[in-house]
Parts: C-alpha cells; structure tokens; sequence
C-alpha cells in the first residue's frame, strides 16, 4: 500500500516500554530498535521506561501514561512469551478499552515467514485505551523489526493510504 505524498506527515508521540527481569538501559536492543525506528521515521520519543515483569508495575506505568496528554502511543517490547512470568498481554487487557484482535493477528502472520511455526509462542497484542494505542511486541530485536517494518511505520504514518491509526486518534474517545 501506498505513501500519499500530497498528505502532510503528522508526527506522534510514542513511548517505548521494555519488560524485562534482566534487561536494563545498557543493553536493553529491543528498546533501541524502537527508538531508532520510530524517531528515523520523524515520530517524537514521549518517555521511556524499563518495568519488570511484575502485572502490577507495568499496569501502573501503562496507565500513568495513557493519562498523560503528550503520549499518543505505546510501544512495549518483552512478556508477550507464554511462561509463568510473561504478564505484559495481562497487563493490556487490565487497562484496555478496545482491543485490536488484527495487530496480533498480522504480526504473527508475518512473523511466520521469519521464525516458521514458533511464531505461535508470542501473545503480541494491541488496544486502545483513553485515547491512547498500546502495541505489546515481543522482547526480540527481531520481533521489533517485523512490528515496525511490517506494521507500526505504515499504521502510524498519517499518510498511509488507504487508511492508518492517525486519522482515527481525534475520535478514540468518542462516546
């Protein structure tokens, strides 16, 4: 699907949410991809953040940021596993409003064609929630590149064509 040049380019403001026991800011890759990802694609860093996989930590800081005005979007990367301690699909549906059954959905289609049948594993999943989009991504720098380059960069670029999550964000909390 296309780019519309004739359309303006509307950055978002997006924060990156790494869930991990062991990951920190030295070496936390799948963070950095996104950051590098979404700030190449000319869209604003709002906050970053590293939560451990505790449900309580990462609802608190999941909903911290859906009531701050300046954040569009979050983009969370790791928990998405199917093991005792992957709580972040958990943690969306704590504070979702409406879920996106299509992210997950697509993201395990494409990644089918990277990793085959181990694409099963992850819960990847997406919601809107007070006005704001959750994507939870897989902790993989892999991962992250199949979200963004496959999905995210089109979905979140107001000029997308025929359709894109941009135009839709003024009417998200629409009653």
């Amino acid at each position: 699907m296309p780019i519309d040049e004739t359309r303006i380019f509307q950055p978002v403001a997006i924060a990156v949410l790494t869930v991990s026991d062991t990951r920190g800011p030295d070496d936390d890759r799948s963070g950095d991809t996104l950051v590098e990802r979404l700030t190449s694609a000319g869209h604003t860093l709002a906050a970053r953040a590293i939560e451990r996989d505790d449900l309580d930590a990462i609802v608190d800081r999941l909903a911290h940021w859906i009531d701050e005005p300046a954040i569009d979007v979050i983009l969370t990367t790791g928990g998405t596993g199917v093991t005792g301690r992957d709580v972040t699909p958990e943690a969306i549906e704590a504070v979702a409003e409406k879920m996106i059954p299509g992210f997950g959905e697509l993201f395990r289609w494409q990644s089918y064609a990277t990793i085959g049948t181990s694409t099963i594993q992850s819960r990847a999943t997406a919601c809107v929630a007070g006005g704001t989009y959750i994507f939870a991504l897989p902790g993989s720098t892999g991962a992250v590149k199949d979200a963004w380059d496959g999905i995210l960069r089109d979905q979140l670029d107001s000029r997308f064509r025929p359709c894109n999550f941009v135009e839709l964000m003024p009417r998200l909390t629409e009653r």
